[in-house]
């Protein structure tokens, strides 16, 4: 009814993304536990059976991702999730997905390494995912949640994502938001109007012209010519994508003279910070990106035409921080508030960095 309150749902960050997968109409989930996501597995262990999808517990990462590929390759929408080494574990599936124009959905609740490294949350996998996914010339789109909320909507649209472009579509967080607790809206929203899978491997069933067509899904070209020809189509589409689908939030960033980049839940602690230098009379504001890629560089580049200094904010040595020098080009100072190896930083780290920016461009 029109104007009726909408029900919220208190829920867990990963519980979010399975149930933004259910409402996309995922209903093959591959997966094996590992803190701090194993409950994206349980939830799916519990819901899937009830909606007449699939829950498998693969043995490995590996044996995950490549269920994956031959759930996609049948035309189904099919997701799986790990952290941080698990998603290294899944790296060769993943240049499979790319190499085979194959659309997936892929979740990475961060956590501290290198190596096992600990539990706690990080945002080290950010050059692993925007860069080096696995081997081979590709990339994925990557969505990066900064509340629960999103962890739901950024999922289901995930699956669209994948969908329209045939490729891999990651979700990329961490430890806070995936064990984090918010109210969630799960409304319904209109399907997506989505190209037809006329690419899928259905074996002997018949076509629109009656004939049984026969179709492979291959990522192996032996002559170099063929496979040269694949990679330049497939960057040509990534072109459109960078210019369509680069997603962004400014937080009062229209007088700022100090901007913030950060994303994720960094993101929701420097919105903080940039409050707290606000009050204390420093003009900050911050720059969320949504898509880390394509990262949203002309909205970056923009602020830099007003902005004085810029300060990045991640739980990494730096690695975000290489894509905002890049957007602005290194036009401006642009200091890192770095925290790592699980530590998740105060607003008062942020505003001490944004006072630092200050000092430097007085």
């Amino acid at each position: 009814m029109k104007g009726e309150a909408r029900v919220k749902v208190l829920m867990k960050g990963n519980e979010a993304v399975a149930e933004g997968a259910i409402a996309a109409g995922c209903r093959f989930y591959f997966g094996y536990p590992i803190t701090p996501q194993s409950e994206i597995a349980a939830h799916m262990s519990k819901r899937m059976p009830r909606i007449g999808g699939v829950f498998l517990q693969a043995e490995s990462e590996i044996a995950a991702i490549n269920m994956v590929i031959g759930a996609s390759a049948a035309g189904k929408r099919a997701m799986t999730s790990s952290s941080s080494p698990g998603v290294a574990l899944k790296s060769e599936g993943l240049s499979y997905l790319a190499g085979c124009d194959l659309p997936a959905v892929v979740v990475n609740i961060q956590r501290g390494g290198p190596g096992l490294g600990g539990i706690q949350p990080s945002q080290a996998d950010y050059h692993q995912a925007t860069r080096g996914a696995g081997h081979g010339d590709f990339h994925m789109l990557v969505l990066a949640p900064s509340g629960i909320q999103e962890m739901f909507d950024l999922t289901r649209e995930a699956f669209d994502l994948a969908d329209k472009y045939r490729m891999t579509c990651m979700i990329l967080s961490d430890g806070v938001l995936g064990q984090m607790m918010e109210p969630l809206d799960m409304s319904e929203k209109p399907a997506a109007e989505l190209p037809p899978k006329d690419w899928v491997l259905t074996g002997t069933e018949n076509h629109a012209d009656g004939k049984n067509k026969r179709r492979i899904i291959n990522s192996l070209y032996l002559e170099p010519t063929e496979l040269e020809f694949h990679n330049i189509e497939r960057y040509k589409k990534y072109a459109q994508i960078a210019a369509s689908e680069a997603r962004f939030e400014n937080y009062k960033t229209e007088d700022a003279e100090i901007v913030v980049a950060a994303y994720g839940a960094t993101a929701r602690i420097a919105k903080s910070a940039v409050n707290l230098a606000r009050e204390n009379g420093v003009k900050a504001g911050l720059f969320r990106p949504i898509t880390l890629w394509p990262f949203p560089k002309s909205a970056l580049k923009a602020l830099a035409g007003s902005a004085r200094a810029f300060v990045t904010a991640e739980m990494s040595m730096g690695q975000m921080t290489d894509d905002v020098d890049l957007a602005i080009e290194c036009s401006r100072p642009n200091i890192l508030c770095s925290r790592t190896g699980g530590v998740v930083h105060t607003p008062e780290d942020i505003w001490g960095k944004i006072g630092e920016a200050a000092k430097l461009v007085d």
